[in-house]
């Protein structure tokens, strides 16, 4: 591993697969829900504890995949082998949960909801926990990891608009909502495997020594991660972030076509948003090395939180251009907050290792995306069941409580959490001087042992 600064080729391999791990993230995020009540016509209560489910599964597998990465050994490293060999299981899965199997019954669509979506889920844990794991690996200076990783989520953003931008445009292209999401699973799982094989063609891991390789017991390897304050308070800051992020998400396209009756303008609002915030993600490292990693962060939290407050208070009545506005002002806070907390792990890990000799990026990962999924598990099935409860019906003019009920949830109900986020993030101690003096520590100590 070294401090150096790395080459744009390596950045740019680097950071390209998550063109492909955002653009699954935002289409899950954004049209899952949706999908499976509008076009799949199961009830939002059972489409809402599918989706739990199939997070809930893919929480738990998430750690388990970093363990299992930080004990590989291979000739191509510790992370690589996956993302090569997870990355065609990975399309083949999208396509397929986005074929609609047309079933009558809602216990079998239930069954068959859940199956597809844990083999979904798995897929992606298998290729998106290596790839994170390999963060850390590729430096260790505080500022590289900041640039580093503005490199992925610009990489990210794009991945994460055409996600947003090209589902119902391709839905609509056909002459059923079927059809139309079948072509989309496909055209977005190759995505996904072209991007995954270019980052493993174009970066290579660092060696490592066989003493950093951990070699406790799984229980062991997990109880270490709650040890470790300043990991526990950003984890627990991001699951906030999370939760809220896919409340938003959930619930937007309802917004737009119940609210406004203006279904298409989803995606018109999808693309402002993640444009500004993909215009404001290079700001976010000048400003981040200015005032530190954490402020950035919450300044960004806080901006989407008022974004959320204020559509809830005058979007519908204020119109659909004022709604784009709050878009625009909502993307600023969302480009301060895609880098911050991921080049904050880095940081963690790294605490970890200066008190305990071991690297452990894997199941620090693994961990990470347990909390992140477990929060958007329990934001979308709370979201289905405010929407059942409400007397939600798919297709057709919502009464009171349904419309009621959309709004609280695009609102406030987000906003909070993200003021939790911020509230969280306050006790995080990890600053660019507290780092400094850590990894002096650690090579004076590496000195001492040769």
């Amino acid at each position: 591993m070294s401090s150096a600064k790395l080459s744009i080729r390596q950045k740019l391999g680097f950071g390209v697969c998550d063109l492909g791990g955002n653009l699954f993230f935002t289409a899950m995020g954004f049209w899952t829900l949706n999908y499976l009540t509008d076009t799949v016509a199961l009830s939002a209560a059972a489409a809402g504890f599918a989706i739990m489910v199939g997070k809930f599964w893919d929480a738990v597998t998430d750690p388990m995949m970093g363990y299992i990465s930080d004990r590989t050994k291979s000739r191509m490293g510790r992370r690589r082998p996956y993302i090569l060999f997870g990355s065609i299981p990975l399309g083949i899965a999208m396509w397929y949960f986005f074929t609609n199997p047309h079933i009558d019954s809602q216990l079998s669509l239930t069954v068959w909801a859940v199956i597809a979506l844990c083999a979904l889920n798995t897929a992606y844990t298998i290729v998106n926990i290596p790839y994170s794991a390999l963060t850390p690996e590729l430096t260790q200076d505080y500022h590289e990891r900041t640039t580093l990783n503005s490199f992925r989520f610009g990489f990210a953003v794009v991945g994460t608009i055409l996600g947003a931008a090209i589902v119902l445009p391709i839905v609509n292209a056909f002459p059923d909502k079927s059809s139309g999401y079948s072509a989309a699973g496909l055209v977005m799982g190759v995505v996904m495997v072209v991007t995954a094989l270019i980052t493993f063609f174009s970066v290579r891991e660092p060696a490592h020594n066989q003493g950093e390789i951990p070699n406790e017991g799984i229980i062991k390897t997990y109880a270490a991660v709650f040890r470790n304050k300043p990991y526990t308070i950003l984890i627990a800051t991001y699951a906030m972030n999370i939760i809220a992020i896919n409340f938003l998400q959930g619930i937007l396209v309802y917004y737009f076509k119940y609210v406004f009756n203006a279904e298409s303008q989803t995606t018109v609002a999808m693309v402002i948003l993640l444009v500004v915030a993909m215009l404001c993600i290079p700001l976010s490292v000048p400003i981040s090395k200015r005032i530190g990693k954490r402020l950035t962060y919450q300044i960004g939290l806080g901006i989407i939180a008022v974004g959320c407050f204020i559509i809830w208070i005058a979007g519908d009545r204020l119109g659909l251009g004022f709604v784009y506005a709050m878009m625009v002002f909502a993307g600023t806070g969302f480009g301060l907050t895609y880098v911050a907390p991921w080049a904050m792990v880095p940081d963690t890990i790294e605490w970890d290792a200066v008190h305990t000799g071991n690297r452990k990026e894997g199941i620090y990962y693994g961990m990470w995306t347990f909390f992140s999924k477990c929060g958007q598990a329990l934001s979308i099935g709370v979201s289905g069941l405010v929407l059942s409860f409400s007397g939600y019906i798919a297709d057709a003019v919502q009464s009171k409580s349904s419309l009621t009920a959309i709004k609280l949830l695009i609102g406030p109900v987000p906003a909070l959490v993200f003021v939790c986020g911020i509230l969280i993030l306050s006790k995080y101690p990890i600053t660019e001087k507290v780092y400094t003096e850590m990894m002096k520590k650690k090579n004076q100590t590496r000195l001492f042992q040769n």
